[in-house]
């Protein structure tokens, strides 16, 4: 009979997982810094808006092409060292905006650190999964609530650089010195040795995740044909909830200002409150929603959260006004909160693929979701308004509901 896991995670658990967590702090903080800067960079530069969306396209753009490359890189040089280093070479690649002289230049910056950010991502999920391993429960969710933490941080100092005149250069010198060396010192407490050596040691305690071949290695690293068929059909039903969040979630980033101002008629100020709504709601969900998947399992506390999202703003859309607008928004950005993590998580426990590369693939079509959200919302708003363009939240809601009977349901214990 195998012993059962320990209750209390070791010291290197805890190191590794404080460790895991400043590197998503600051994978959240480095980008966010920059964005408060960006009417600065527009006038400097003397661009149009459209001019200037299309060099903010390339961040998405670059994302989607580098992302694939995540797991092979993975498999070389481990997700430690490629979260933590590739932290430090995104911070130097921001310090290259001051210096650009077009938005040419400007585009091709953000398409680096859009495929930089791509892989560190990966890595970084791929790394808070072992330590997850490691401790036998859920601690993924937390992980990415730290990561819009970090988010809400980056933006504060951007927001406040900018408020104070501060010199771009001066200011993301600072920002990428802080980041480089939060990510250098957390490097050290990361897990060392393979990727797959906290899931061998579940093996060998009879963990019902993994079974073992005749010569003692992981099953996962037998049944490569697993890849196509079975394996397929689940990461693209792993994409597409994936997908879910993200279109939830850039639907407060990307339009809920616009519905609040637009349809309601709120002032710059209230509806500056859509997007806050949904991502207070949604940090408030991951770093409380471990304990709630330790419980209940990570397919029904999907299954809920689509629900809910989509009931949610379903109601706040038939009943318009700015208390339930807003009461929608965070309803939805509540629900989708552990969609992601879930996502990932099951992406990573599939059998038969490389290491890293079920994640990578679902962290691809993720970002897909992101680059096609706005686009769909906003044809469909100019077809007919945004209001009805807002009715995608409460669609993907429902694609969430039905597609989470996918997601694994049992607690990494």
């Amino acid at each position: 009979m195998s012993a059962a896991p320990p209750t209390t995670p070791t010291r290197q658990a805890r190191l590794a997982r404080a460790a895991v967590a400043a590197l998503f702090l600051t994978n959240g903080a480095v980008f966010f810094n920059i964005v408060p800067r960006y009417p600065q960079i527009k006038a400097e530069l003397g661009l149009s808006n459209a001019v200037f969306g299309t060099a903010l396209a390339a961040h998405p753009i670059g994302a989607l092409l580098a992302g694939l490359l995540a797991g092979a890189a993975i498999r070389r040089f481990r997700s430690a060292r490629v979260a933590s280093l590739g932290i430090v070479v995104t911070t130097v690649a921001t310090l290259f905006i001051p210096l650009v002289p077009n938005w040419v230049a400007f585009g091709g910056v953000l398409f680096v650190v859009g495929a930089l950010d791509a892989i560190v991502d990966v890595a970084q999920n791929a790394h808070g999964l072992r330590v997850q391993r490691l401790y036998g429960r859920s601690i993924v969710n937390s992980l990415h609530g730290v990561w819009s933490i970090g988010a809400v941080l980056g933006g504060l100092m951007g927001s406040a650089a900018a408020g104070l005149d501060m010199p771009l250069a001066v200011h993301l010198g600072i920002s990428a010195t802080l980041f480089s060396v939060t990510a250098l010192v957390a490097y050290r407490f990361l897990l060392p040795g393979p990727e797959d050596a906290e899931r061998s040691a579940e093996a060998q305690d009879g963990h019902p995740a993994r079974a073992e071949t005749q010569d003692g290695r992981p099953a996962r690293r037998a049944g490569r044909r697993s890849f196509t068929g079975a394996a397929v059909r689940m990461l693209a039903a792993l994409g597409v909830l994936a997908a879910c969040g993200t279109l939830i979630e850039d639907a407060g980033a990307s339009w809920g200002a616009l519905y609040l101002s637009g349809d309601l008629r709120t002032d710059a100020a209230t509806a500056g409150l859509a997007v806050v709504a949904l991502q207070v709601a949604m940090t408030v969900g991951r770093l409380t929603g471990d304990r709630v998947v330790d419980r209940f399992g990570q397919r029904t506390v999907v299954r809920s959260g689509g629900a809910l999202a989509a009931v949610g703003m379903g109601a706040a859309l038939a009943m318009p006004s700015v208390p339930t607008a807003l009461a929608g928004f965070a309803l939805a950005g509540l629900g989708v909160a552990t969609l992601v993590p879930a996502a990932m998580h099951t992406a990573d426990e599939l059998p038969g693929l490389p290491a890293g590369a079920g994640l990578t693939i679902v962290s691809w079509l993720l970002r897909g979701g992101f680059l096609l959200s706005p686009p769909l919302v906003g044809f469909v708003a100019d077809l007919t308004s945004l209001r009805v363009g807002l009715l995608s939240v409460v669609l993907a809601g429902a694609v969430t509901f039905v597609l989470a009977r996918v997601l694994v349901n049992r607690t990494p214990a």
